[in-house]
């Protein structure tokens, strides 16, 4: 069936449209706008012919500095507490992997109930 095209289903008007682009300096220009309280996000969303979560999505990127312009001190603390925690999940990993081969060679200096809670413990970082 090499060569068959299959009908595309349901409207065609959707199916050839475009996907527009939007300057940087115009999202800037339009976030903005929000931020003062100039314009309301409806009434932004029916100006420039925008989805309401596009509006909000373009705020996220301003907030965090995307559209060259200095990124709010929330939203560098925020990818700064992101950097960290994974970091730390990284840490915790490879902190559980080394420790595995060391309790396994010396379970015999462990007592029964130790040794099942330093593996259980184990299990349930790499589970987590």
């Amino acid at each position: 069936m090499a060569g068959t095209k299959v009908p595309y289903k349901g409207r065609k008007d959707l199916a050839l449209k475009r996907r527009r682009s939007f300057a940087v300096e115009l999202k800037r220009q339009i976030v903005e706008e929000l931020l003062s309280g100039m314009s309301t996000p409806a009434q932004l969303t029916r100006r420039y012919e925008i989805s309401s979560g596009l509006l909000y999505h373009w705020k996220d990127q301003y907030a965090k500095g995307r559209f060259d312009n200095e990124p709010s001190k929330e939203a560098a603390l925020e990818d700064r507490v992101h950097q960290l925690e994974q970091l730390v999940g990284k840490l915790t990993l490879e902190t559980s992997f080394l420790k595995k081969p060391f309790i396994i060679e010396h379970r015999h200096l462990l007592k029964s109930a130790e040794r099942q809670r330093i593996l259980s413990s184990i299990k349930e970082r790499f589970r987590g």
